[in-house]
């Protein structure tokens, strides 16, 4: 009987993946193989200004190189495509129409610099600034006047109600819209829509069944389970991955080319990288080379390190 698990790998390309991004890359393809799953590619091309083609095909060759392999997506094709974001638009145009007949969308005149004052205080955590609903109650009039002199963000409008779900590496999560997210922005004022909308829309349309993604972006799940009930989809399962940092505790950047594939590929063999990252995140004792299909044989959830983690010194030479 074929399984049921439906995972996705969906980078960003803007700019060559590095040794954080290939772990979550590891964890989402071990998981749903060793489940006898499949796995969509999608490239979340959404931002015109960060994006290039270039960091695309990188992407594509890298996986290969790797031996993490999908069964549709970008490079392989497929009944659900397009797979980059980019060429989506139709199906988000379609969804914000949906979310407008709710009577649940605005928009939003806020520039950045007037968003900090008209945002409550910061979520206690993360110094992120909660919006609170300055331009949902405008009139027709202040709509139209601050029209002619700025174009408008659109906001969802989120309700006062506690959003619950199981992760599971973080376990029990639970956060309440209104009081620690406010209406957020499903289309930016240059025409760009959301993140939060887009990979919604795109993870109901390709049958994803399975998430496994860095925890930086757990707090974003609460608005896109609220989505995922307006728009009729249901919910995935969610693995949120321990972040990959420096010995220094400094986040790994694509910006900063920290352990690029482009420098890995340059010194390691591809299972030279996979043993390493096994060895770091739980999944075997040693950092011996091994094959990613080796590694689907014994992987388990109830193996891999719950908290964040830090490279060791010598273990990848920068």
């Amino acid at each position: 009987m074929a399984s049921s698990v439906v995972g996705r790998f969906a980078p960003s390309p803007s700019g060559r993946m590095h040794l954080g991004n290939v772990m979550s890359a590891l964890l989402c393809w071990l998981s749903a193989r060793s489940a006898g799953g499949r796995l969509v590619l999608r490239i979340e091309d959404i931002d015109p200004e960060r994006s290039r083609d270039e960091y695309a095909r990188l992407i594509v060759e890298d996986l290969r190189f790797l031996g993490l392999d999908w069964d549709e997506g970008e490079g392989a094709g497929g009944t659900h495509g397009p797979y980059r974001q980019s060429e989506r638009t139709p199906v988000y145009e379609e969804a914000l129409r949906r979310l407008d007949a709710m009577g649940l969308l605005y928009p939003c005149f806020c520039s950045r610099a007037e968003l900090h004052d008209v945002t409550r205080a910061p979520h206690a955590s993360d110094g992120r600034l909660i919006y609170g609903g300055r331009c949902r109650n405008l009139n027709a009039h202040e709509r139209a006047e601050l029209s002619a002199r700025r174009r408008p963000s659109l906001r969802l409008c989120v309700p006062d109600e506690t959003i619950r779900f199981v992760d599971g590496l973080c376990g029990p999560q639970a956060q309440n819209l209104q009081e620690e997210c406010g209406d957020f922005i499903v289309r930016r004022s240059d025409g760009a829509f959301a993140y939060q909308l887009a990979v919604v829309v795109d993870d109901i349309a390709m049958g994803v069944t399975q998430v496994v993604r860095g925890r930086d972006l757990l707090d974003s799940t609460p608005r896109q389970l609220y989505l995922y009930r307006l728009l009729g989809g249901q919910p995935p399962t969610y693995y949120h991955v321990p972040l990959l940092l420096a010995p220094d505790g400094r986040r790994l950047s694509k910006r900063e080319r920290d352990l690029d594939m482009g420098a890995l590929r340059a010194r390691y063999g591809a299972e030279e990288i996979l043993g390493r990252l096994a060895f770091l995140t739980g999944l075997r004792e040693t950092a011996a080379p091994v094959e990613a299909r080796a590694l689907a044989e014994t992987f388990s959830w109830s193996r891999v390190r719950r908290d964040n983690l830090y490279l060791p010194e010598g273990l990848f030479k920068s």
